[in-house]
C-alpha cells in the first residue's frame, strides 16, 4: 500500500514530546511501531506528525524499589520476557510476554505502547490488571498515576488524554505468589481470541485472595472481581471452586463477535483459558 505524507519527529526527551502535542493536536506518539503502523497503513488512522519516544532512556528499563517495580513505557515486550528481576518478583510479565507475536515483534514492540492502543485483544491490558498495576502518565499540568481497572475505558479507548504520555507502569510488592497465563492464540494475527491472566497470594494454609482479568473476549480487557473474590480458601479446597469461578468469570458478558469466532465460541473459549489458568495456578508445588 502507497503510504501517504507524514511528518516525523524524535524526541529528546519526554518534555519536548509533551510540547509538541500541546502544540500539535493531530500529532501520535510512536514507540515501537507495531500498533500504530499498522493502522496507518490500513488508513485506520492518519496522523499527521509522530513523536517518536522510543528511543528515550528515561522510559526505558525496570527498576526495583522497595514496594514496587516500575516498567519504562519504552520497554520492549523481549526486555520483559528476559529480565531476571521479573522473573524473580512479578513473574506474569515474562510469562505473558513470550506468546505474544513472534520475536519481531517482541524486540521491538513496546509495552507503553501496547497498553495505550488497548486494543481488546491484547496480552499486556490483561496482566496489568491481573497485577493491579498503576500507570503514570506525564502531562502539561504535570504527572498522575491511573489504577489499571480505571485505565481501560472501553474499546481502543484509555484514560490517558491526547496531550499525554505513558511514561511508566508500576506493580506494587510483594507481587502474588501463584501466577498463570492462558491464552488461544489467532492463527494469523497472533493476539488473544480469548486469555486469562490469574494472580493469587499464598497464605500459611491457603489462598488469601487473587485476581482474574480477561482479554481478548469483550471490547476491552477486565477485571473479573467477582470471580477473583472466591479465590481464596485452603489448598485442598479451591480446586473444587474452578467451575464456580469461571463461571463467575463470564457472567454478564458480552463477547466479541467476528468472521473467526462468534459470541458464544469465543465465550467458551475465555472459559476454558481461565480453567487451565487456574488449573497451572493451583498445581502444588515445591515448598507448598
Amino acid at each position: 500500500m502507497i503510504p501517504y505524507e507524514v511528518e516525523y519527529l524524535r524526541a529528546s526527551s519526554v518534555q519536548q514530546a509533551l510540547s509538541i502535542l500541546a502544540q500539535n493536536p493531530e500529532a501520535k506518539i510512536l514507540a515501537g511501531g507495531h500498533t500504530l503502523l499498522p493502522m496507518m497503513k490500513l488508513r485506520l488512522a492518519r496522523p499527521g506528525l509522530l513523536v517518536d519516544i522510543g528511543r528515550l532512556p528515561e522510559l526505558r528499563g525496570i527498576v526495583v524499589h522497595e514496594d514496587s517495580v516500575s516498567i519504562g513505557s519504552a520497554t520492549t515486550h523481549a526486555e520483559l520476557e528476559a529480565s531476571a528481576e521479573l522473573k524473580r518478583l512479578a513473574p506474569l510479565f515474562p510469562l505473558a510476554a513470550t506468546v505474544i507475536a513472534d520475536p519481531t515483534v517482541r524486540n521491538r514492540g513496546t509495552i507503553g505502547g501496547a497498553l495505550v492502543h488497548a486494543d481488546p485483544s491484547a496480552d499486556w491490558p490483561a496482566v496489568a490488571l491481573a497485577m493491579d498495576a498503576e500507570m503514570e502518565v506525564a502531562g502539561g499540568q504535570g504527572s498522575r498515576r491511573i489504577p489499571a481497572h480505571e485505565f481501560f475505558a472501553g474499546f481502543m479507548s484509555t484514560a490517558v488524554e491526547p496531550d499525554e504520555v505513558l511514561t511508566r507502569i508500576h506493580v506494587p510488592l510483594p507481587a502474588p505468589g501463584r501466577v498463570a497465563y492462558r491464552k488461544f492464540r489467532h492463527p494469523s494475527s497472533g493476539y488473544a481470541v480469548a486469555a486469562a491472566a490469574v494472580a493469587i497470594n499464598v497464605a500459611k494454609d491457603g489462598y488469601s485472595w487473587g485476581r482474574i482479568a480477561i482479554t481478548g473476549v469483550a471490547d476491552a480487557a477486565f477485571r473479573a472481581w467477582e470471580a477473583g473474590a472466591l479465590l481464596e480458601g485452603s489448598f485442598a479446597d479451591l480446586p473444587d471452586k474452578v467451575d464456580a469461578i469461571v463461571e463467575a468469570a463470564f457472567t454478564n458478558v458480552t463477547p466479541l463477535e467476528d468472521n473467526f469466532a462468534d459470541g458464544a465460541y469465543r465465550l467458551q473459549l475465555g472459559r476454558v483459558m481461565l480453567k487451565r489458568a487456574l488449573v497451572d495456578a493451583l498445581e502444588p508445588r515445591r515448598g507448598d
